[in-house]
């Protein structure tokens, strides 16, 4: 665990410690955790392949529908990603639907990629995954918040080693590297390429992101290689 996260948590800790209610509050805080849990089970009975919603902080979040750009956007990505991780054998691509289930938090990334360590012990009825190796999230309106905040501290905490943020509105794509258990921004750009570390050899036109066109220039010259 990142030396950062453990002293923050030791920090915590040492403020409860100090109050003379210590066990009053570490009982209560066992008390909300155990039934938060209870309605985590639940929101696994419940969930259907038809939904996309996520558990977070001991509440489900459904998501509304995207718009189109959002879809576009995905949809190139995906292509990419996923032709190039084919080709190449490196792992499993997971879109949309893919529930990630972190130490207290369940999440459906909008593109994951696990490397062939972690995909070799995949079964073809699972249903719930662990931290990826990479994690793609496209903003929104409704959800850059959360992408920019719980998500990202929890990506963080569990060791994904790359986390991108790509914008619609601005076409810009953000990239952050895991450096010392914390990540750091290596890029901020719509414009040239995008180089990821995760997936060897994996190196994108930020532009065919954005751009259908593009996207499919991309995946042929994949194949043609």
């Amino acid at each position: 665990m990142a030396t950062y996260v453990y002293r923050a948590s030791k920090d915590i800790i040492d403020a409860i410690l100090a109050s003379v209610g210590a066990p009053d509050i570490i009982a209560e805080a066992a008390q909300i955790l155990q039934e938060e849990q209870r309605r985590r089970e639940q929101f696994y009975n419940d969930i259907t392949e038809q939904v996309k919603a996520e558990f977070i902080q001991g509440e489900v979040v459904v998501h509304s529908p995207v718009m189109k750009w959002h879809n576009d956007i995905l949809g190139n990505l995906v292509r990419m990603v996923q032709t190039h991780v084919l080709i190449n054998e490196l792992g499993f691509v997971g879109f949309e639907k893919i529930m990630t289930r972190l130490t207290r938090n369940d999440y459906e990334p909008d593109l994951c990629f696990f490397g062939v360590e972690k995909a070799a012990s995949f079964t073809k009825k699972q249903t719930l995954f662990p931290a990826p190796d990479l994690v793609i999230e496209v903003l929104s309106k409704s959800t850059e918040e959360r992408d920019r905040g719980i998500k990202y501290t929890d990506y963080e905490y569990h060791g994904v080693e790359e986390y991108w943020l790509v914008a619609p509105k601005s076409g810009r794509v953000e990239q952050y590297l895991l450096e010392d258990g914390k990540y750091r921004l290596t890029l901020k750009s719509s414009s040239g390429y995008i180089d990821s570390r995760v997936i060897t050899g994996l190196k994108l036109p930020i532009a065919a992101i954005f751009e259908e066109a593009q996207a499919v220039q991309v995946v042929q010259a994949m194949y043609n290689a």
